[in-house]
């Protein structure tokens, strides 16, 4: 769904305007000032001043400071997982993990800037990485999930597990290259380099 408002430049609250009261709202605002002052210098209050509401309200969506950058994860993992469980039982292993991930990073076109700036901050933010590697560790079991159903042995042998980390770094790979090019479509680039997981990286050769 797109979001119900975008806002480049969150300020804080003018008199008369009205409280934010959306989910996607306070993400916009909250990766506006990420943006321009830096994760580390924004604090909850400064967020929840800009949205026009209370920092209760704020931690009614979101644990901490640092869940905020992840928006949605948590539902789109389930999401994630829903779409593996749809696809049909002959499809090889890394071609239904291909489409999971393309599924995963689907976004509306009015959501993706943001889902660039999202990016952009969970990758460059040395504060963020002790969250993030607890985010991708449940990003990776979603796959290993996955990869143990079909091949028929425990989630945490070693071939999900590979499986697993092999396409968090793919995709990672995806995420920097698509943060390099501007124009570049996220959903491109995820589709080739998951394609060269496939067939054992062997990248065509109009990739670089």
């Amino acid at each position: 769904m797109p979001p119900t408002s975008i806002r480049d430049a969150p300020g804080p609250r003018r008199a008369g305007r009205r409280p934010v009261t959306s989910r996607s709202e306070i993400e916009h605002i909250a990766l506006g000032l990420f943006t321009d002052r830096g994760f580390d210098s924004t604090t909850v209050n400064d967020i929840a001043a800009a949205a026009g509401i209370g920092r209760r309200t704020l931690f009614r969506y979101y644990a901490s400071k640092n869940d905020i950058p992840w928006g949605t994860f948590d539902e789109r993992l389930q999401r994630m997982r829903a779409t593996f469980a749809a696809l049909p039982p002959d499809v090889p292993v890394m071609v239904g993990v291909r489409a999971a991930v393309l599924s995963f990073n689907d976004v509306h076109p009015d959501e993706r800037p943001w889902h660039r700036r999202r990016i952009r901050l969970i990758l460059g933010t040395p504060t963020l990485q002790a969250h993030s590697t607890l985010r991708y560790a449940a990003w990776r079991q979603v796959v290993a999930d996955y990869a143990a159903v079909r091949l028929r042995v425990p989630s945490d042998g070693l071939l999900p597990r590979t499986i697993g980390h092999a396409s968090l770094g793919v995709a990672l790979a995806a995420y920097e290259r698509w943060l390099d090019e501007e124009g570049g479509e996220l959903s491109d680039l995820l589709d080739t380099a998951f394609r060269s997981l496939e067939n054992g990286l062997v990248v065509p050769s109009s990739v670089h």
